[in-house]
């Protein structure tokens, strides 16, 4: 492919081939390429005034709406690379990020200001600045940023206990860009839906492969809105986890208009594939392999519904090996360490030199100067066919619902809290899902709470990295030749989770809303003060609560309600209201007097009957 791309290049040159066709779908918003191409040259002229061009680094803290897309062009435009900013991170951890990376500018909105009030960044607000902006020329500033420029920088955890972030350079997003355009048809990228977070590499390939070459972005705030989503019809192709595609699955079927799944994160199971095929009218799915340092992709294989469970090959451009511990090249079907090679190799991480050297190696396959491989940490063999087998990792890494993950940040995170001697976390497959469990021992008799340290740790990490389950040991088991035994640590004991300590359900809503509790979240008792967060639950889990509530109550509501409104009360309220809204028996005003009816004495007397096993079972609810 011509190595003198940008991505700024390909993408302003399918502006040109189809000024009209439509490119971004939000909702019922719609721009065409010229439209969007626009906006984004506003945003350029306005970052490039303020000095930004090659080499700076500009955060993107903005929720998910056609001004975010815009925003990210204008950066790339004005020569500079974003950095992905998540306003759902604690404020703590998004102030080391940009503190790390050296931001100078930040595009966000009015909502997201205030938190992003620290350092020295210069803010842009697209909505509230947008009169600003919007006086700005539309013309294009012209090529500023060179193919080995960087295009953005991606933080990813990290195991030394503070993130990561990986640089990609311009040329790389290129050569993903010009393999999916060799694999994926016209029809294919017509709609892509764009529902990974930017923080996360798929994005890559959800925004730039379409605008590259004439689809359209169908934004959605996840992948399990699609049922609901105003553009469904138009969705032609899902680029997501396993997880999150088993979730998607199980609320129904898929759009008809989708053709291809594209699936990644995660090992994928031939059941799932098999479910895919099974549902809708889905002409191929993928199984996509690669880490965020070789630019989103490294090894592709279309998956059959009774085909072997592989990665597949290289894609374009790129190499892939099985070395041993001396790099040499492993036989057949005999294990070794993956290493990746090609156009897509980053960088390297940012201000990081001695653990790029450490990850990023020279090729010694290759002459080309310059030409290195990563060492990503996963075993593999290879097939009698040549296909890759995946086969786990070398390290502590894991992947939870499709993130990347280094259990050592979490724990070094959890050893800063006042009182904990050690910790350990581990990823288990608790109550049908991959969770994580930490696992503590304590300075002296000091009193410890796992509330307070998930509290404690959502101030500092993402909500996917916060432990479900906190389990308090005397010591860690050990093996006989003295190392920590990971096998012997216990499981949590789930029967003394959930309402220990507090009021059971008083309200019919409340009675029936903890039931439905009880089943997704897998725990014996609910008081109407617990955390469906705090109790184990998650995105994915919140997604089937509005499910549940909607099939219950004939109440749909909106995703961010959960988060809002974590709590069994809380959340019964918002049903009531609901209710109440609709005219229905179950009014706010009869759950109010339920309520007032019921003293506080008699809510604690039904959690003692609950909890005796000598007491006769209640009947009738």
């Amino acid at each position: 492919y011509p190595e003198g791309e940008t991505l700024v290049g390909i993408l302003e040159d399918q502006v040109d081939r189809t000024p009209e066709r439509l490119a971004l779908v939000s909702g019922r918003e719609r721009l065409t390429y010229r439209e969007l191409d626009r906006q984004s040259n506003r945003v350029a002229q306005r970052l490039a005034r303020d000095g930004v061009g090659p080499g700076t680094l500009v955060g993107v803290c903005m929720a998910r709406s056609p001004e975010m897309v815009a925003g990210i062009l204008g950066v790339l435009k004005a020569g500079g690379a974003y950095v992905p900013l998540d306003p759902a991170y604690p404020r703590r951890r998004l102030e080391l990020m940009l503190d790390d990376a050296g931001v100078s500018h930040v595009l966000t909105q009015e909502r997201f200001a205030e938190m992003l009030s620290f350092g020295g960044a210069q803010l842009l607000r697209l909505d509230a600045d947008s009169s600003a902006v919007s006086q700005e020329s539309e013309a294009r500033l012209g090529r500023r940023a060179s193919p080995t420029d960087l295009a953005y920088v991606i933080y990813t955890s990290g195991s030394t206990g503070t993130p990561k972030g990986v640089a990609i350079e311009h040329r790389s997003g290129v050569a993903l860009a010009r393999w999916a355009r060799e694999v994926f048809p016209a029809e294919d990228l017509a709609g892509v839906l764009a529902s990974t977070s930017i923080c996360f590499d798929l994005s890559v390939f959800e925004l730039f492969v379409p605008l590259a070459w004439g689809g359209a972005v169908v934004l959605a705030q996840n992948v399990l809105e699609l049922p609901t989503l105003p553009a469904a019809d138009a969705v032609t192709l899902i680029n997501t986890v396993p997880s999150a595609m088993a979730e998607l699955l199980r609320l129904g079927d898929l759009p008809d208009g989708i053709r291809t799944v594209n699936l990644a994160g995660e090992p994928l199971a031939t059941s799932l594939v098999r479910e895919v095929f099974a549902r809708g009218r889905v002409q191929r799915v993928f199984d996509l392999y690669g880490p965020s340092e070789d630019t989103t992709y490294s090894t592709c294989a279309e998956r059959s519904p009774d085909g072997p469970s592989t990665i597949g090959r290289p894609i374009a451009n790129k190499q892939a090996y099985i070395l041993d511990a001396r790099l040499e090249p492993v036989p057949v079907g005999v294990a070794g360490d993956l290493y990746v090679g090609g156009a897509g190799v980053a960088r390297g991480y940012l201000n990081r030199p001695e653990l790029t050297a450490e990850r990023f190696l020279p090729d010694p396959f290759r002459t080309t100067p310059g030409a290195r491989i990563y060492r990503t940490g996963d075993r593999a063999r290879y097939a009698s066919d040549g296909t890759i087998l995946f086969l786990g990792r070398l390290d502590h890494q894991v992947k939870i619902r499709g993130y990347r993950i280094e259990l050592e940040e979490i724990q070094a995170e959890i050893q800063r809290y006042p009182g904990v001697r050690a910790a350990v976390v581990l990823a288990r497959e608790e109550r049908g899902d991959k969770e994580l469990v930490a696992y503590l021992t304590r300075e002296g008799d000091l009193e410890l709470s796992g509330t307070e340290l998930r509290s404690f740790l959502n101030e500092r990490l993402p909500e996917f990295m916060v432990p479900s389950a906190f389990v308090f040991l005397d010591a860690f088991p050990l093996t006989p030749n003295g190392k920590l035994d990971r096998r012997a640590l216990p499981a949590p004991d789930r029967t003394r989770t959930g309402g220990a300590g507090g009021m059971l359900p008083r309200t019919s809503v409340e009675r029936e809303l903890a039931e439905i509790w009880k089943d997704i979240l897998k725990v014996d008792r609910v008081g109407i003060e617990d955390n469906f967060f705090e109790l184990g639950g998650h995105s994915l889990l919140a997604t089937r609560l509005v499910s549940r509530i909607a099939e219950s109550f004939s109440v749909r509501l909106p995703l961010r309600r959960i988060f809002e409104d974590p709590t069994l009360e809380r959340l019964s309220l918002v049903i009531a209201n609901a209710l109440e809204e609709e005219g229905r028996p179950e009014s706010l005003l009869e759950m109010l007097a339920e309520i007032r009816a019921l003293s506080d004495d008699e809510a604690r007397n039904r959690l003692d009957a609950e909890t005796d096993p000598a007491a006769p079972p209640r009947i009738g609810g």
